[in-house]
């Protein structure tokens, strides 16, 4: 069997040292690479070669990833963070390496994905019931079409990162000329015993290898806390209508609420999600997966999902070497 070389970037954050872990867990024999920024990430304990890797806002980061490919011989890369799959998704024109290796999603649904009110008007667009939403207008025009209190989302951010409960106008106004062009208001539906995130892995033509659904409790961080593995014939069928639609490639996160019967899309992330390690301890290794698709140039095998919930906990890492 070939041994893979991968470049696993963001090691020190939840979704790269995820990542890596998923990695040494799968049934392919992996080199792996860890990059962060800081000399003390976490993950570099379940890596075989640490690198201290640039900022992603550093206007030289993607030539960093370009050489980390050459020097190491890099078969795949799998982006850990947010900001550096816009980096790299940004700069595919440009980049000086070989682009194939980066296992990036589609282009247009990372763009649209950056924005929540462009992912609002896209849905609104091709006829999917999406939450009321506004990002303009005065605070008389918005009360008469939308129930207080009501949610102020940036629409540019992302781990529920700004959320905070609309009650007055007063309230309004302050965030309103706190956020400028980044404000937007969303209707609060359904509630927190109804929410679910779903892990696709998209085959980039408007179909899906698989999805594995749970029912979840968010931590203060805005990521999955506790899990139950679920499985909603309603809830898959709206999970098969956006993937015709956005056509993802490779691991995608949708998240839902269920309100009036209907499951609402609160945002999709085109990435892995902080969840893929519950995903992977349920039998859907999203990593082994990609080395599947983008290394094997196969369709994923199907995956046994067990049933049964999770909760996460803080663990020490501790070295006294």
């Amino acid at each position: 069997m070939k041994k893979y070389n991968v470049l696993v970037t963001g090691i020190g954050a939840i979704i790269g040292y995820g990542i890596v872990r998923s990695l040494k867990q799968c049934r392919y024999n992996v080199n792996i690479i860890g990059m962060d920024v800081y000399p003390d990430a976490v993950g570099q304990r379940w890596c075989d070669t640490f690198v201290q890797a640039v900022w992603a806002s550093d206007p030289g980061y993607c030539d960093f990833v370009a050489d980390m490919i050459e020097r190491y011989r890099i078969d795949l890369v799998f982006p850990g963070l947010e900001p550096e799959i816009y980096k790299l998704s940004d700069g595919r024109e440009h980049f000086k390496g070989d682009f194939s290796k980066v296992i990036l999603n589609n282009k247009a649904l990372i763009d649209i994905s950056r924005d929540k009110w462009r992912l609002h008007e896209y849905l609104t667009a091709h006829s999917i019931k999406a939450i009321k939403t506004f990002a303009e207008g005065d605070y008389e025009a918005i009360a008469a079409s939308l129930k207080f209190p009501c949610l102020v989302k940036p629409r540019r951010s992302s781990a529920s990162k700004g959320i905070v409960t609309l009650q007055s106008r007063e309230d309004f106004d302050y965030w309103k000329s706190k956020l400028g062009d980044n404000f937007m208001l969303q209707e609060i539906v359904g509630d927190e015993d109804h929410e679910y995130t779903v892990g696709v892995f998209g085959l980039g033509d408007g179909s899906l290898s698989q999805s594995i659904a749970f029912s979840r409790k968010l931590s203060r961080e805005g990521s999955t806390a506790k899990a139950q593995s679920v499985n909603i014939p309603e809830l898959d069928e709206e999970i098969k209508r956006l993937t015709a639609l956005f056509r993802p490639v490779g691991p995608t996160n949708f998240q839902f609420r269920r309100h009036q019967g209907n499951y609402l899309l609160l945002e999709v992330n085109p990435r892995f999600s902080s969840s893929l390690s519950l995903r992977t301890a349920f039998g859907f290794n999203e990593p082994e997966m990609c080395i599947e698709y983008f290394g094997e140039k196969v369709v994923p095998s199907p995956a046994v999902i067990k049933k049964g919930t999770a909760v996460r906990y803080i663990e020490d890492v501790v070295d006294l070497s």
